[in-house]
């Protein structure tokens, strides 16, 4: 198994530049573009819904803009399409005022498809009669169909959602906690890019007027005397502050995880603060976070990559995880923290990505700390409560659960309430 996790932390934790779904759309576009092979002079979108609603509200980098329509210019008139999830990256001040009048001009048009999976983008650049499609489905740069003027240059079957390329069924709690235990820390030294990018990203929130400034604000109470800079205090406000930055459109990269980078910042900021709070060696924090980002990897392969679900459950329950570890908790222990999280936050839902964020992952995180906690003090919701079961594995069953059989027609309400909503201000 050291193999399979090495691969697949270097598959699901990398960075990116912008909110991923409209960054994945701008790179359908900047793909789009290279198939065309001409400048664009009109883009048509037709994304899911779980596509659509995470693309509405979110800053695009440098923008200044909202929305799936500049992204999309962006990456349709000057993206990089050997860059994936940075796919913006080195966008110039005179691209992105070409995209903004690209938009203004009403040369952008988005739709939802319906009965396509819950992660879908199909992009067409069109320059006269000639067109360039590119289909992406599953996995936010996953591309699974390529045609020019009609015709198919590449097409493969997509990856299932259930999935996502590996096979999950040889993976369990206690194998990623022997994993960890074992592994050689050379191997994972590349989560360090981890740990600077999302620190720089949260001082950044700290500075600027990013958003709903969820981090800011607890950093001006601190300086009031209002709140105390405490483990579970610095760890939201860091949090939260990359959040600030990252949903309002800051063009600082972040090291994603399962192709968020909202997940990627909330496993990551908690365990490393609470590694520098305790003092702990470099080593465990590296090795506490692999246990974090192998735990949330494994829970999202039971809920998918999109769902109603708020995914910063499942990475706080990760950092929640490493946190307990960082404490030098048995592995007794992480289950009673993963089970104590489940018991708080679960239900939480997706409704797009937004400035709101910020806020939903400071919830999360106090959560988090709280679980731990009481897990080190032996205290441990048991299988009577809700969807908890005395089995870790069942209770991340069950999670999954209620992601895609009990909040399928959640996501249906969400998505018709922001179509709504937007209908009413056009």
């Amino acid at each position: 198994m050291k193999e399979i996790f090495l691969q697949k932390l270097k598959e699901e934790f990398v960075p990116a530049l912008g909110c991923t779904e409209p960054v994945a759309v701008a790179f359908a576009a900047a793909k789009a573009r290279e198939i065309l092979a001409l400048q664009p002079e009109r883009v048509e979108f037709h994304v899911s819904g779980n596509i659509f609603k995470n693309g509405m509200g979110v800053g695009i980098p440098g923008s200044g803009m909202v929305g799936l329509s500049i992204a999309g210019a962006l990456g349709a008139l000057g993206g990089n399409p050997n860059a994936g999830l940075e796919v913006l990256d080195g966008i110039n001040n005179d691209t992105m005022e070409l995209a903004k009048t690209f938009v203004d001009e009403g040369n952008v048009k988005t739709d939802v498809k319906y009965d396509v999976p819950k992660l879908y983008i199909e992009c067409i650049c069109y320059n006269g009669e000639n067109s360039g499609r590119v289909i992406i489905q599953d996995r936010h740069t996953n591309i699974v169909s390529e045609e020019r003027n009609g015709e198919v240059l590449f097409n493969k079957e997509a990856d299932s959602e259930s999935k996502s390329g590996t096979d999950f069924s040889q993976w369990s709690f206690s194998k990623i906690y022997e994993f960890v235990n074992t592994l050689d820390v050379s191997d994972i030294t590349f989560i360090e890019k981890g740990i600077a990018l999302n620190k720089s990203i949260a001082e950044e929130g700290l500075k600027g007027n990013y958003g709903l400034q969820v981090g800011k604000s607890m950093l001006l109470n601190i300086k009031k005397g209002l709140l105390s800079e405490d483990l579970m205090n610095r760890s939201i406000m860091m949090t939260a502050a990359a959040s600030d930055a990252r949903m309002a459109g800051s063009s600082m990269p972040v090291m994603s995880n399962c192709g968020s980078g909202n997940q990627g910042i909330s496993v990551t900021l908690p365990v490393v603060i609470a590694a520098e709070e305790l003092e702990v060696e470099h080593e465990k924090l590296l090795r506490a976070l692999a246990l974090a980002l192998l735990i949330t990897i494994y829970m999202k392969s039971f809920v998918g990559q999109l769902s109603a679900l708020c995914g910063v459950l499942l990475s706080t329950a990760g950092a929640a995880c490493g946190i307990t570890y960082i404490m030098g908790g048995t592995f007794q222990q992480l289950g009673m923290t993963l089970k104590n999280m489940t018991g708080s936050v679960t239900g939480m839902i997706c409704d797009g990505a937004k400035y709101g964020c910020s806020h939903k992952i400071s919830a999360s995180v106090s959560a988090a700390i709280q679980s731990s906690l009481l897990a080190m003090n032996h205290n441990c919701l048991n299988g009577m409560n809700g969807i908890i079961d005395d089995d870790v594995e069942a209770t991340i069953r069950n999670i999954g659960r209620l992601a895609n059989e009990g909040m399928e027609v959640t996501d249906e309400v969400i998505l018709k309430t922001m179509l709504e909503k937007m209908n009413k201000v056009s």
